[in-house]
């Protein structure tokens, strides 16, 4: 995975494309001077980190006289190292300043910063290995372009997870499902010590025709949902499935669901009360 630099004008979609960089998993640094390039570098080497990230900019600008030598060390122990250059037409970028009402870091006349800024980063903007114009780009466009300059549009991860409601719901789950419908094998002495990953405690759970059904209909919609949400530029959805206890019934919907949904990148990430769970 590279190293990546991003450039650019202000307000030519920086922060996008750090946010999409930063949900497929980067460590994200922004507005980094070049001189601290190699010692982000052999930080985030030394802590294992495999997708990184930094941005260098106008604001930097009082350190940019280091930029070559930083950028030539640097391309001289990262073969992967790449540079991400954006820009926009003044009007557009007036446009788009003009709705946010931020000021720029240069500071003067807008239509005057964005010409001496166009010259101040020529030089990063040379050095770039992609230079995407964003005149006529949305956020979500700008977004899928960066996914696939990097080739991580097929990036995402279907996070499952059970629990219990008697333990509350998980907060950070984006869509939560109520399996207390099913049979409950806690009242089956046989089934009760067990949990939703034994295999006859399975078969109890889903050993009806209403069973299957309901379970057929949780498939489809998170199956939907996860489409939904890799359609719109995510890298993750979580999935809470929940019974009583977070003991059998949610961790066999949870456990299968994994299997149904391997195509959509889905993982058990956690049976969260599964060894304190009572009752289902």
């Amino acid at each position: 995975m590279p190293f990546v630099v991003v450039s650019g004008l202000s307000g030519s979609g920086k922060s996008t494309a750090l946010r999409t960089l930063e949900d497929a998993g980067f460590f994200i640094t922004d507005n980094l001077p070049p001189e601290l390039w190699g010692a982000m570098h052999d930080l985030v080497t030394a802590r294992g980190l495999e997708r990184v990230a930094i941005s260098t900019d106008a604001r930097t600008r009082h350190f940019l006289g280091a930029l070559e030598s930083s950028y030539a060390r640097l391309a001289r122990r990262r073969e992967d190292l790449r540079v991400l250059f954006l820009e926009a037409n003044a009007e557009v970028l007036l446009r788009r300043y003009n709705l946010t009402r931020r000021e720029h870091p240069l500071g003067e006349t807008l239509m005057v910063d964005f010409a001496r800024e166009r010259d101040l980063l020529a030089p990063l903007r040379a050095i770039a290995d992609t230079v995407i114009d964003t005149t006529a780009l949305s956020a979500r466009e700008l977004s899928e372009r960066v996914l696939h300059t990097f080739r991580l549009e097929h990036d995402f991860a279907l996070r499952l997870m059970s629990f219990g409601f008697k333990n509350a719901p998980p907060r950070d789950a984006d869509l939560v499902i109520d399996v207390r419908s099913l049979p409950n094998p806690y009242y089956v002495p046989e089934l009760s010590p067990k949990t939703g990953l034994e295999p006859d405690v399975a078969r109890y759970v889903f050993g009806d025709a209403a069973s299957e059904a309901f379970y057929g209909e949780v498939r489809d919609f998170v199956r939907i949902a996860a489409e939904r949400a890799r359609a719109s530029g995510r890298h993750g959805y979580t999935v809470a499935i929940g019974c009583t206890g977070g003991q059998h019934r949610s961790v066999a919907v949870a456990s299968r669901l994994a299997g149904d949904l391997a195509d959509q990148g889905a993982q058990v990430t956690d049976h969260r009360d599964m060894q304190v769970g009572e009752g289902g």
